[in-house]
């Protein structure tokens, strides 16, 4: 969920909230509550994959308490998972909208979950719990409704971050993590350009189309590249 550059959000500090469901009708009909219960700053809604409807609003923390809510209430059994940040770090809204950062720490640390809210929580409670920086957070489209984010920092405080990001969505399913200590400059690369495989895949075929054409293939057109199919904060 990156947002297009004609739709970046406003400031949502101090307070940020979403909701996660798993129906497109409840999440329309819950974002809708939501708007109407309190004078929220920010609503920001849609779908991601697979299926699933995302609201994230913004604003002063008794508003934004009030309008999840109601957005709760309304969305019922069809709520998947649910995250309200009080006092969002700011680095966090930066990669809501999209901002990635270059690795310059000596460890990369990976936490991956099931839903979107609770990497968003693990985020914030690292980020806050340890001097790391948050390289990116990619969140549910193209990942079949997951999330993951990438801390960078000194080896210690990456584990730190790591630690306390997931402890904060302990209970969380398909939570996973790993630390890596002085990542290799190739999967460096990897990881700073287009994270999709087949966007890999296509680089790395059009990168090596000239040396074929030097070693005796000059004449004949050089095959397309085979494209593979593209396969909480507080909590109540």
């Amino acid at each position: 969920m990156v947002l297009p550059a004609d739709q970046v959000l406003p400031a949502v500090e101090p307070a940020l909230a979403l909701l996660e469901l798993n129906s497109i009708a409840a999440g329309i009909g819950a974002g809708d509550a939501m708007a109407k219960r309190a004078p929220i700053d920010v609503l920001r809604a849609g779908t991601v994959h697979p299926g699933k409807y995302l609201v994230l609003i913004g604003g002063a923390v008794g508003d934004v308490e009030e309008a999840l809510e109601a957005g709760r209430e309304v969305g019922a059994s069809s709520v998947l998972d649910v995250v309200l940040l009080p006092n969002v770090h700011p680095e966090l809204v930066a990669a809501i909208r999209g901002t990635r950062r270059p690795s310059a720490g000596e460890a990369l640390g990976i936490i991956e979950t099931a839903t979107v809210a609770a990497i968003i929580e693990a985020a914030d409670a690292g980020l806050k719990g340890a001097h790391v920086h948050l390289l990116e957070l990619r969140l549910a489209d193209d990942l079949g409704g997951k999330g993951y984010l990438l801390f960078d920092g000194a080896i210690a405080d990456v584990e730190a971050a790591v630690e306390i990001g997931a402890g904060r969505i302990a209970a969380s399913p398909g939570l996973n993590l790993r630390v890596i200590p002085r990542l290799h400059a190739e999967m460096a690369g990897n990881l700073a350009a287009d994270a999709r495989f087949a966007g890999r895949v296509r680089g790395a075929a059009g990168e090596g189309a000239p040396a074929a054409r030097e070693s005796g293939a000059a004449g004949r057109e050089t095959p397309d590249a085979a494209t593979s199919p593209t396969p909480r904060g507080r909590r109540r």
